[in-house]
């Protein structure tokens, strides 16, 4: 079994909870633990470290685009508001099945653009984009040789995905594919398998889901990844084997392939963490519209957060009610992510004529103002392990080692503090926007400073000071001792 023959050094002759033998294994810090044998759990211990992730670990900052035939009723439906999530419509008490499933007869997308996205994209500082090539409705946006409800059996007649990888491809902002395993258009879909009946179905689906995503590799070789959707049902939770299966071809078809956590359940239907609390997949994908608060939230794992604009809003709803981000919230959570070691991913959800609406384009053109000045901050950047300051966060650049404090909260006298490990000296100083200006280091106690950053009042985004360290033995300075009593 692969996940016991990765680390197992002694077998124990137990068996509890059904959960079959527990053998002792060694963790990566090479510390004892105790592990049950899994046939479909992880098959790695720690961050893989090849070429195509550490480019995935260096984005940053991604785009998601939700788009289908959700788009056209837009949240509403003969005059009744949805406030669900869009692209759940069909799944509402008033929203007559028969008549979603005949929307495709309206789709005709004609202000479709992907140059115009991908343009976009790159201007805001996107690396990776994620596009929904088929939701939980089963409309395919590729020509599907195993499905009639695709995109060229609609008005608009053309392959929607393929010149939308083209066109992120020539702007250098590499491309994931989407793709939703439940699928409420094929016979054989089962959200659980209560009968023989059932079961026999649900062997066409797997076939069925297995075509398709090997077709998308085929047809779009430059994909980078997958990132799956609609695992979560108890039928898709027996299917261990197959879905690891299938993951091995995936992997085979393109080699280097990133698949998230989202994908296979393992042995016993645990998803995104198996049995024995290791990931399963290459990152974890557990963190949906939440942050995690410190870096042990992470648990050490490789992680992206998709994050939508209003509060649950993917596909297009022409009515966004309740709070909707600014582009300063955004930004927040971008820099927060990388300074914990993950990217931060931004939905959009274009319109029925394939628009981005206006909301979506002016938070684009605003993240982008603030990303073309400091995306030193961001890219190819992640966590350090200073003690995190009220004023905002770390992040730190993996290859060249210089630390950036991305300014959020300015004190009003301009003074912010900074407690360093004994050995590190704070070196070069200096705002991001003027790296020719020293700035002021004040020592007030042993390995903890205020950097006086004067113009603190000229701007009102947030301002990116730029350390570079020096990691030689200090200079003893003042003596300082514990206060007495």
């Amino acid at each position: 079994m692969k996940s016991i023959l990765r680390g197992a050094i002694l077998a124990v002759a137990l068996t509890g909870a059904g959960l079959g033998s527990v053998i002792a294994q060694k963790a990566p810090d090479n510390t004892p633990r105790t592990s049950i044998a899994l046939e479909h759990g992880s098959h790695q211990l720690g961050n893989r470290t090849d070429l195509m992730m550490e480019s995935w670990r260096n984005y940053g900052l991604g785009q998601f685009i939700h788009w289908g035939l959700y788009a056209i009723p837009g949240g509403h439906w003969e005059g009744k508001y949805y406030g669900g999530a869009a692209e759940w419509i069909r799944s509402w008490k008033d929203m007559p099945n028969e008549a979603y499933d005949k929307l495709y007869k309206e789709f005709d997308p004609q202000n479709f653009d992907p140059k115009a996205w991908a343009k976009q994209a790159k201007s805001m500082g996107a690396k990776y984009m994620i596009i929904t090539t088929k939701h939980h409705d089963g409309f395919c946006l590729w020509p599907s040789e195993y499905t009639e409800y695709d995109v060229t059996n609609s008005p608009y007649g053309k392959d929607i995905i393929g010149p939308l990888v083209e066109a992120y491809d020539a702007e250098g902002i590499d491309v994931y594919l989407y793709f939703s395993v439940m699928d409420w258009n094929h016979p054989g879909y089962r959200s659980k398998l209560e009968t023989e009946e059932d079961r026999e179905a649900y062997e066409s689906f797997k076939e069925f889901t297995r075509n398709q995503l090997l077709e998308l590799l085929g047809l779009y070789p430059t994909t980078k990844g997958l990132w799956f959707d609609g695992t979560w049902d108890a039928a898709w939770k027996e299917q261990a084997a197959f879905a690891d299966k299938l993951e091995t071809e995936m992997r085979e078809k393109i080699p280097g392939l990133i698949i998230g956590s989202r994908f296979r359940p393992d042995d016993y239907g645990n998803r995104h963490f198996d049995s024995n609390g290791d990931l399963m997949g290459d990152y974890e994908q557990g963190w949906e519209r939440k942050l995690p608060e410190t870096f042990e939230d992470t648990k050490g794992n490789d992680w992206d957060c998709v994050m939508t604009v209003p509060e649950n809003q993917w596909g297009y709803h022409s009515d966004w009610r309740g709070h909707v981000k600014t582009s300063f919230e955004l930004i927040e959570m971008l820099v927060k992510s990388v300074s914990l070691n993950g990217n931060f991913v931004m939905n959009f959800g274009p319109d029925g004529q394939g628009s981005i609406r206006q909301e979506e384009t002016q938070l684009a053109a605003e993240i982008g103002d603030w990303m073309n000045v400091n995306h030193e901050a961001i890219y190819g950047c992640g966590y350090l392990d200073w003690k995190k300051q009220d004023w905002g966060y770390y992040t730190k650049n993996r290859e060249t080692g210089k630390i950036y404090m991305v300014v959020f909260n300015m004190p009003l006298n301009g003074a912010l503090k900074v407690k360093i490990p004994s050995k590190v000296s704070l070196g070069k100083v200096s705002p991001l926007e003027n790296p020719k200006t020293n700035l002021e280091v004040e020592e007030i106690h042993r390995d903890e400073y205020l950097i006086h950053f004067e113009n603190q009042k000229s701007s009102n985004s947030p301002v990116v000071i730029v350390i570079e360290p020096s990691f030689s033995e200090k200079q003893e300075g003042a003596e300082y001792q514990k206060a007495k009593t």
